[in-house]
């Protein structure tokens, strides 16, 4: 059911109640929801249950009343079948076939805009992702976090909110000085396993593509960044570091790029010293008081906020710990009028989270509480061939994101993003995940994305086949569309505005994926069962083909919501899935082997 049609359902109940709590300070909670069993109707509402005992009356009883208001409301007409009471005072509503029906018209009205809200105008939402340390490409990791973050992105934007899509860099510390001292022994001649190779050093083959370039005199940039001309010299440790950083973002930039994904703004950890945000921040904490001195270190009072134990912020050697510059980074993403600031990070950042919030809640500026949100992800394990891929960034054998589209496209780039991004948002983040590489090349419908996409291109072979002008099936008569597998497919398509806000509200861009598999399942379902081109009943044609297109647009809009193509035209295996005739009985009206 359409958002609005249940607007006006409510609109009915109130109407109703009005009479019956006049001269009270009740005010009634509508709620509707939809029935266990379908058998018991499309809505129920237990609001006779709520208001019974203040009202001092029989739940039924009361029931009874707000059945016979509401039916006799001439606004219920064409909205309201039926309605009746069940149980202790349940009241279960049918909504009418023509109700139902409208769904169509509303879609192929709305087109592309169909499914998207303004409950989030005014409001400006920051979603940080990826966030990579540039020590190396991106791994299958980074790239869920990709596909979750740029499609939780989408969401929000869906919903009407203005959305900044931000990467920051950790380009500075440690990690960092790895990097240059292994590009460093490259450079030198030196490589892993030699006498003199640095024991923490990073032993990938692309350390010795930097070091090569370095020696070249190459010119490198990232996206955001300044060129970085290397010195050639091997001696030349700053030449080094500034080189390989910018290397390594430019091979991030390129992955990004693969995977379909672009960021609004770029943020460097560095820029946070540079410009002292990470020295005003401690400034900050130690004015409000919640900080003290121990053993030669600052330790923040993050016991005060909910934390199992208070937390070291400078050690005895004058060192920040890593928390710090993130509360100093978190400030700025309130300072900058982000209201909700939103995280997509790998599950090892559980820990930081609580020393974050403490640190924001801490520095007494109006953070809110439990700002930032998170949305913490887990391992995803790579199948290839029928065996695991093992993923180990410190000996230089970890899987890539590109890696990743290559091998899921056959050399196919899109192809190759489209499994990769679907795969990889179809469960929830704090699920692990096994990608199967093996799956994502099937052409069958084992492959769930391939299943999706075939639903979009199925219809579209229909609809070529069928040669009408689409426009008019706008305006056809929908009241044939009575057959359980309709009923079906239009509930599920006046579904989809609040697959999306729920979504949106519960961070979870995998209720998105789940959703177009199962339009996708009616979808076939649908178009085993009922003949659309070859039914000599050109009303009822007309009907079934408006019924399609609409389904065609509401796949459409939710697999471009998370990055993936809708093909017009797709190959397809030998043999149909064993829940579908081996014939298809549209066959001489469509060549379905190839749609």
């Amino acid at each position: 059911m359409l958002a609005q049609q249940k607007q006006e359902i409510v609109a009915l109940f109130q109407a109703a109640l009005a009479p019956i709590v006049a001269g009270t300070d009740l005010t009634p909670n509508i709620v509707l929801e939809r029935p266990r069993d379908p058998s018991h109707g499309d809505i129920a509402c237990n609001i006779a249950m709520q208001l019974a005992k203040p009202l001092k009356t029989n739940p039924r009883e009361l029931a009874t009343r707000l059945v016979a208001a509401l039916l006799a409301d001439p606004q219920a007409a064409g909205l309201v079948e039926s309605a009746d009471v069940a149980g202790p005072g349940f009241i279960n509503l049918r909504v009418a076939a023509s109700a139902k029906q409208s769904v169509v018209r509303t879609i192929l009205a709305q087109g592309d805009a169909f499914g998207r809200g303004t409950a989030g105008e005014g409001h400006h939402a920051i979603i940080e992702f990826v966030s990579a340390n540039p020590t190396g490409p991106l791994h299958v990791g980074h790239g869920r976090q990709a596909a979750l973050g740029d499609a939780l992105s989408s969401l929000f934007e869906a919903q009407g909110h203005e959305v900044t899509r931000e990467f920051y860099y950790n380009d500075a510390g440690v990690q960092i000085a790895t990097l240059a001292n292994s590009v460093q022994a490259r450079a030198r001649g030196v490589k892993p396993g030699d006498a003199g190779w640095p024991e923490s050093a990073y032993n990938g083959d692309y350390i010795a593509d930097i070091a090569d370039d370095f020696l070249a005199k190459k010119t490198v940039s990232a996206s955001d960044g300044e060129p970085a001309t290397a010195s050639g010299d091997a001696d030349d440790l700053e030449s080094i570091r500034r080189f390989a950083v910018a290397y390594l973002r430019n091979e991030q930039d390129q992955d990004l790029q693969a995977f379909g994904v672009k960021f609004d703004n770029y943020y460097l950890e560095s820029s946070l010293y540079a410009d002292g945000k990470v020295e005003h921040a401690v400034e900050a904490l130690v004015d409000a008081g919640v900080t003290y001195e121990q053993d030669g270190a600052l330790w923040l009072k993050t016991t005060d906020y909910g934390d199992d134990k208070d937390r070291v912020m400078r050690k005895s050697d004058g060192t920040y710990t890593y928390f710090v510059p993130d509360v100093a980074y978190h400030m700025q993403k309130f300072r900058r009028g982000f209201d909700q600031a939103i995280n997509i990070q790998g599950s090892d950042h559980h820990g930081t989270i609580a020393r974050v919030r403490a640190g924001l809640q801490a520095v007494n500026i109006g953070v809110p509480q439990g700002y930032p949100d998170y949305v913490l992800h887990k391992m995803v394990t790579v199948m290839k061939n029928g065996e695991e891929v093992k993923i180990s960034k410190r000996a230089g054998s970890y899987v890539t994101v590109r890696d990743l589209i290559e091998w899921s496209g056959n050399g196919d780039v899109t192809r190759g993003r489209d499994a990769v991004r679907f795969f990889l948002i179809s469960r929830k983040a704090d699920t692990e995940f096994v990608f199967d590489v093996d799956v994502a090349l099937k052409t069958s419908d084992e492959n769930p994305v391939y299943y999706v996409q075939y639903a979009h291109a199925r219809i579209c072979s229909a609809l070529a086949n069928w040669g009408g002008d689409e426009a008019q099936l706008a305006n056809v008569d929908l009241s044939l569309l009575s057959t359980p597998h309709e009923a079906s497919l239009l509930s599920k398509l006046a579904a989809y505005p609040e697959v999306l806000q729920r979504a949106q509200a519960e961070l979870g861009p995998h209720q998105v994926a789940f959703y177009l598999r199962e339009l996708a399942g009616e979808l076939h379902s649908y178009y085993f069962a009922h003949k659309w081109l070859l039914d000599g009943d050109e009303t009822l044609k007309l009907a079934r083909l408006a019924l399609a297109t609409a389904t065609r647009q509401v796949l459409r809009n939710g697999l471009a919501l998370i990055g993936v193509s809708a093909p017009n035209k797709m190959e397809r295996a030998p043999t149909e899935a064993q829940d579908e005739p081996q014939a298809d009985p549209q066959a001489d009206s469509q060549a379905d082997s190839h749609v």
